[in-house]
């Protein structure tokens, strides 16, 4: 590759990278502007080693997307992150939300399909542990 054409190569890829970056961060930046209240939630399995009570939980948590006031839903499982005092991996299934407001939050914690959720899942976890913030 000739001189001309390296740098043409490297000036692309530097784009493609600052574009892809710049993209990827502003969903959450939208988010956090019209979604302010954050639900997230850590469920520890009763069986940690069944994948099919894991799953069923992510089945589980997915549903709770067709909740009208529930603005956006991620469901992760714990990422294999360098090991650090600081970062707690022991938990199974993560349920994060955002909400428009406090009022949305609310509804969705009384709303039948939450509550069929905690009916048909709650088998399956031996712990969870929420937390709650809003955006200042």
């Amino acid at each position: 590759m000739n001189k001309s054409n390296r740098r043409k190569f490297i000036g692309t890829a530097a784009v493609l990278a600052v574009g892809t970056v710049a993209a990827t961060a502003m969903p959450l930046t939208h988010t956090h502007k019209k979604y302010p209240v954050v639900h997230h939630v850590f469920f520890w399995l009763k069986n940690p080693d069944s994948k099919a009570d894991r799953d069923q939980l992510i089945a589980g948590v997915k549903t709770l997307a067709k909740i009208e006031t529930v603005g956006v839903l991620h469901v992760g499982v714990a990422a294999s992150t360098e090991k650090r005092d600081v970062v707690d991996n022991s938990w199974a299934v993560s349920e994060l939300m955002f909400f428009s407001d406090l009022e949305g939050q609310a509804t969705y914690q009384t709303h039948p399909l939450h509550l069929e959720f905690i009916k048909n899942c709650s088998h399956l976890w031996e712990k969870v542990i929420v937390y709650d913030a809003l955006e200042v």
